[in-house]
């Protein structure tokens, strides 16, 4: 497992065609992927299994924890975890949350994003 961000500070300010935004860049693909929504509400679980493919996991608001083969670790908005094909995982939150997975054999989240600290 690995932690990533894409928060607002990590990102880099647009101003081509009169545009004033900040956009932080997540990923780059060729081959096919698979984008979703996932909404945890309050107690709600991504149960203990394997990754089909690799995954990414993009925290847009709330909070709850990621866990890997061993411990939990917090995540936040801004927070992206990282799961390679087979790694073991699983995601709950206690108060709801909102994240966009993205899965792809083709997933390389370091080659745009920082990791996080």
């Amino acid at each position: 497992m690995e932690f990533y961000t894409f928060s607002k500070d990590k990102g880099i300010k647009i101003s081509n065609f009169n545009s004033n935004f900040i956009m932080s860049r997540i990923i780059q693909m060729q081959k096919e992927v698979q984008i979703g929504c996932i909404y945890l509400e309050e107690d709600g679980i991504i149960g203990y299994h394997q990754a089909v493919v690799p995954q990414l996991l993009l925290i847009l608001n709330g909070e709850g924890y990621v866990r890997n083969e061993e411990e939990y670790f917090k995540v936040i908005p801004g927070d992206a975890v990282f799961w390679k094909k087979d790694e073991w995982h699983e995601t709950k939150s206690e108060i709801g949350l909102t994240a966009i997975v993205i899965e792809s054999e083709e997933l390389n989240p370091a080659l745009f994003m920082s990791h996080k600290l």
